[in-house]
């Protein structure tokens, strides 16, 4: 089963999520969208928070029934695979231990899905080269990343990386423009999911 795995923060789910999940639902039977407490390369995410961005992600799927139909392709699950795991929560080790739970239902695809600002500083992260060998990543667009030419540089690294570039426009918006909005006591109305 092609199954993608969608992690982040999200803080909070916004627009630009709602489309990336609408196109991963085009291109991938299953998506897990797999909240983070907390990331270890950020450190502006506060993990005391996870429980509630946990929270925010389930009322947020729940106003878009469409995506979590059980009798359709694209189905959109919502994890909390890393609330298990101890910590830091490495991408290398949330697939590893979603690959191992879903071993069970028979052979399985799965695809990291990543931005152009992440698939650009990939190298940074741990086991890194597994990621890209055994999982693949699927890469949507950023805003000043070029993802042909970083897909060319991984590539010309390791011509056996699958990196998939997902073809989809740019959704101007971020989880951090909203926070600030907020905090300055600005309407963010149209602008969560």
């Amino acid at each position: 089963m092609e199954t993608a795995l969608y992690g982040g923060s999200f803080n909070p789910l916004h627009i630009g999520h709602l489309a990336i999940l609408r196109k991963l639902a085009d291109l991938f039977e299953r998506i897990y969208l797999v909240v983070s407490p907390k990331n270890p390369l950020k450190d502006n995410i506060d993990a005391s928070s996870a429980e509630m961005r946990l929270k925010a992600a389930s009322e947020a799927l729940l106003r878009h029934p469409e995506l979590c139909d059980g009798s359709r392709r694209g189905r959109v699950i919502l994890s909390d695979i890393e609330f298990r795991l101890p910590s830091p929560n490495y991408s290398i080790n949330t697939l590893d231990a979603l690959a191992a739970e879903m071993a069970a239902e028979g052979p399985v695809s799965l695809t990291m899905v990543v931005g152009g600002d992440q698939i650009a500083d990939i190298r940074r992260w741990k086991d890194y080269e597994r990621i890209l060998l055994e999982y693949g990543v699927a890469v949507f667009p950023r805003e000043g990343y070029d993802l042909e030419a970083i897909r060319l540089d991984l590539l010309s690294e390791n011509p056996d990386y699958k990196i998939r570039l997902m073809d989809m426009p740019e959704v101007p918006v971020s989880s951090s423009e909203i926070r600030l909005a907020l905090s300055k006591g600005q309407s963010v109305d149209g602008l969560l999911m």
